[in-house]
């Protein structure tokens, strides 16, 4: 008599049948190779998929905290401020001036800011200031143009917490407290201002009163800033550092001095008495280390709440009613915005691609892990399993591993990327967990609905797809123009169907070749009809007699190398914009140029001699030419005619012909009776005509030219405008050398500044400038997540291809036992398993090279990467697509590799364990 598991009495759940635990372990040890596969799959996958959230928002953040950080303090601080107050009497005006008052508005203002927008309060400075520069008469100060030093006086809190002496001490007050009347105060000044304006410590600067005698302002100690670049110190940077400044209604060399003095922190009724219409200010300077880029909304809402929402409505009841708040952090975070609203979408493409490869590929390990389960849970079935609990069954052997590998996955993504957010992450480790333990019991349940103990041949090459299939395939169809069609009309940030418009082409393509597959084996099965050998004719018969399950790896393996072409396509576009950009902002891969007198004459053939320089071109460039018939300036450059052909056919910078700028008469001076064949941008053709008309030149000579060639770019000359003619009709001493243009695979920048140091030219390389477009890690981190993406493409090709030929290798090691046993050699048996794997490998890399080739072409015209491929605004007007021709053949040779690769091994395992074996294994 057998123990029945007593039930528990307490009103829990049920305990588990000793026999249902035994038999997970029995099943877990039988298939053990299995079990770890799926936990690898599970892992890697879970891990993928909870690392895309949290790099997506580690690179939104870096990308925000950097565009607060670039931007000014003076910009990003929120300068909330309040005129003097009206009060009845000069002593109530002075206390509101004092430390306890403005302290205890500092709190206010502070605690008025709300999350996301998180103070820094040990960069957040207070305090009262002039907002007017007083002019200080003393002679001493240094005077540029005759013009007086202008200083701004500020009684700033907790100076000694921000500063380090260099000489002298702190300013203090002493006996009675400061009022609008006291005669002389204290003040500090940064070593900056010391050494600019002459300040030392003991000097004396007088400052104009109001209806009263000068403020005497004591200089009694320097300091140094300790974190200069800091909000404290550079949201009113004139306190740490002299400026030289002009007055609107002044020439341009009228400039005078304008710095500023550090009262003591309790002096500030002081400035009462001088007419620079002191104001008391708080600055709100954000905690960077506290800004996340998904709170970006929320980020812009508190800063609109403080600077005129209910925010500042709030402090004006409770400071003063004069209170305004103004910043331009506002402006920062609508350009971060837009930058991040440009790679949104385009991120949104790679992880759709990628998500659903991962969704396809867990399904075919369902697939596979059925299939080798079918005889089994068919005899199951036959002894009466019902459909609920064979599935709970095999839901149970399924997520005992997958769950332990979703958790590892996870865990592994978080400590790999920390520091994002976690739900997004344990989501989509969550969804990968569950759809790898339902696919194999949904696929299970699916294909043992009917209690059957034999299935009927499925003759790839015989069978008919169903109406439901077309139905289905004419559905995806429809769905996948319509994406293409809006993608190419609208672009990529339009809806999310859009965002699967990659993908959508893959499908299509695997569902046109999976109904086309039939037709080359059905003629090369009867081309081979006739033929003496064996292998080749049984290796067809064996395709041909396959399952016809071709549509999901085909689905799998067209995507993947549709998604990777296209992650490629978009690197390779970013790489292409970013080479234009610089190539048009330099006009070469080096140059070397003035624009005030001419180069040394000894230079170009210095720099000839350097070490990677290929060529040279030499031209002599004017900003300052004119029309006769305008007075706006046009640039124009002269140069050799047959070296600048050169030039701007390597350049791709529109090319012509170099006898097209030619003289018939070398060396003569254009005149009007001779005018020389100038080259022109389209909006100098149109504005002065062909000509022929005369240029005034900067030397006061002038010269006849006629348009002959328009082009819409040039190396010499940036922008939109500029005449291109031969310097040799220049007249003398009108063209000296100022520009060399360079040209070299390897141009040494420290070389070439070295050569032209002494002199006023600045050398740019183009590899320099094409470095300075990657200015946000939201690029940067955007071209790392389509390098992962097209990686996981080729990886999940290859697991593709892998769980194709596993699906079947059973029943070819049975076929090859068999066969060895007839007397096939090994050699044969190789070449068998190899032929019939081969045509769907070499089906499916075709067609993903060709689906990938045209995906891309067809989809160019709506994906701008210029977002990804650029920092700013450039001549560049679009960054679109480039075919990769690695991402689309690496992946494709890899698939074919493998469909050789594997089948071999099989074989020679096979070999090694013998005949009888392999068929004993075969027949369980």
């Amino acid at each position: 008599m057998t123990t029945q598991p007593v039930p528990p009495q307490d009103g829990g759940t049920r305990a588990v049948p000793p026999h249902v635990r035994a038999g997970l372990r029995t099943r877990l040890r039988a298939f053990a190779g299995t079990s770890v596969a799926l936990a690898l799959l599970v892992a890697v996958t879970a891990a993928l998929a909870a690392a895309y959230p949290r790099a997506v928002d580690r690179y939104g953040d870096a990308g925000l905290r950097r565009a607060v950080e670039q931007a000014l303090p003076d910009q990003t601080t929120v300068q909330v401020q309040v005129p003097l107050p009206w009060m009845d009497t000069v002593k109530e005006t002075e206390a509101a001036l004092r430390v306890g008052p403005l302290t205890a508005a500092r709190a206010e203002v502070l605690a008025t800011a709300k999350e996301p927008l998180v103070p820094d309060p040990a960069q957040s400075s207070y305090g009262v200031r002039t907002t007017v520069a007083l002019e200080a008469p003393d002679p001493w100060l240094p005077r540029p143009a005759g013009l007086p030093a202008q200083l701004v006086l500020a009684a700033q809190q907790d100076l000694a917490s921000h500063a380090r002496l260099s000489a002298g001490r702190l300013p203090r007050t002493t006996g009675a407290p400061v009022t609008a009347a006291t005669a002389q105060v204290e003040a500090a000044v940064t070593v900056d201002t010391a050494r600019k304006l002459d300040i030392r410590v003991g000097s004396v600067i007088h400052i104009p009163g109001s209806a009263r005698a000068p403020l005497a302002v004591r200089v009694t100690g320097i300091v140094v800033p300790r974190v200069p670049e800091g909000a404290y110190w550079s949201a009113l940077p004139v306190l740490r550092t002299p400026v030289l400044s002009r007055r609107p209604d002044r020439l341009p060399t009228d400039v005078h001095w304008l710095g500023g003095l550090l009262l003591a922190p309790d002096a500030g009724p002081a400035l009462l008495g001088t007419p620079g219409r002191p104001d008391r200010y708080w600055h709100v300077a954000p905690d960077v280390a506290t800004l996340r880029g998904h709170d970006l909304d929320r980020l812009a809402s508190a800063v609109a709440a403080l600077e005129s929402g209910p925010g500042v409505q709030r402090l004006r009841a409770v400071v003063d009613e004069g209170l305004a708040a103004q910043t331009n952090l506002d402006e920062v975070l609508a350009d971060h915005a837009r930058l991040r609203s440009g790679i949104g979408p385009l991120l949104l493409l790679a992880a759709v691609g990628t998500g659903s490869l991962a969704v396809i590929v867990l399904a075919m390990a369902g697939g596979v892990a059925a299939d080798r389960r079918r005889a089994e849970l068919a005899l199951l079935r036959a002894r009466g399993a019902s459909l609920p609990g064979l599935a709970v069954r095999l839901l149970a052997e399924t997520a005992v591993v997958a769950v332990p590998a979703g958790a590892l996955g996870l865990t592994a993504a978080l400590l790999v990327l920390p520091g994002a957010r976690t739900a997004p992450a344990v989501a989509a480790a969550l969804a990968v967990t569950l759809l790898a333990c339902v696919a194999f019991p949904l696929r299970a349940v699916v294909a043992h609905r009917t209690v059957r103990m034999h299935d009927g041949r499925e003759d790839l090459t015989a069978a008919r797809p169903s109406r439901r299939r077309t139905v289905a395939e004419l559905t995806v169809l429809v769905i996948a123009s319509g994406a293409v069609v809006v993608l190419r009309r609208q672009g990529s940030g339009s809806t999310g169907l859009v965002a699967a418009a990659p993908l959508l082409t893959g499908v299509v393509a695997a569902l046109l070749l999976a109904r086309l597959h039939p037709l080359p084996l059905r003629a090369l099965s009867r081309a081979t009809t006739r033929m003496r050998g064996l292998v080749v004719p049984l290796s067809l018969a064996q395709v041909a007699r396959a399952p016809g399950f071709a549509v999901l790896p085909l689905l799998a393996l067209l995507s993947a190398l549709t998604t990777a072409a296209f992650g490629g396509s978009v690197l390779a576009g970013v790489t292409a914009a970013r080479d234009q950009a610089a190539l048009l902002e330099v006009g070469a891969d080096g140059r070397i140029e003035t624009i005030t007198g001419e180069l040394p004459r000894t230079l170009p053939d210095r720099v000839r001699r350097l070490p990677g320089v290929r060529d040279m071109t030499e031209a002599s460039v004017t900003y300052d030419a004119k029309p006769a018939q305008s007075t706006q300036p046009v640039p124009l450059a002269g140069v050799a005619p047959d070296a600048y052909a050169h030039l701007s056919r390597h350049t791709s910078l529109g090319p012509f012909d170099a006898a097209s700028l030619g003289q018939a008469d070398a060396g003569t001076t254009g005149g009007a009776d001779r005018p020389l064949p100038a080259l022109a941008s389209p909006r100098v053709a149109e504005e002065y005509g062909t000509g022929p008309y005369s240029v005034l030149l900067p030397d006061g000579t002038s010269v006849t030219v006629r348009i002959v060639l328009v082009r819409d770019r040039t190396p010499a000359v940036f922008g939109d405008d500029f005449l291109i003619v031969d310097r040799a009709g220049l007249p003398r001493g009108a063209a000296p050398t100022t520009t060399l243009l360079l040209t070299g695979d390897a141009l040494n920048g420290r070389a070439l500044r070295s050569a032209a140091d002494g002199t006023a030219a600045a050398v740019r390389l183009r590899t320099e400038e094409r470095t300075r477009h990657v200015d946000s890690p939201l690029q940067s981190g955007a071209e790392r997540l389509y390098g992962a993406a097209v990686a996981a493409g080729a990886g999940y090709a290859v697991l593709a291809l892998v769980l194709t030929v596993l699906r079947t290798a059973p029943e070819r090691g049975a076929l090859l036992a068999r066969l060895r046993t007839m007397g096939m050699t090994r050699s044969q048996g190789r070449r068998l398993l190899i032929l019939t794997a081969l045509p769907q490998a070499f089906l499916a890399a075709a067609g993903g090279v060709l689906t990938g080739w045209g995906g891309i072409h067809l989809l160019s015209p709506g994906v701008d990467v210029t977002t990804i491929a650029l920092a700013s605004p450039s001549g560049l007007e679009g960054a679109v697509l480039r075919t990769d021709p690695l991402s689309l053949a690496v992946p494709a040779l890899t698939v074919l590799l493998l469909a050789i690769a594997v089948p071999a091994g099989q074989a020679w395992w096979v070999s090694r364990r013998g005949s009888v074996r392999e068929l004993r294994l075969g027949d369980s």
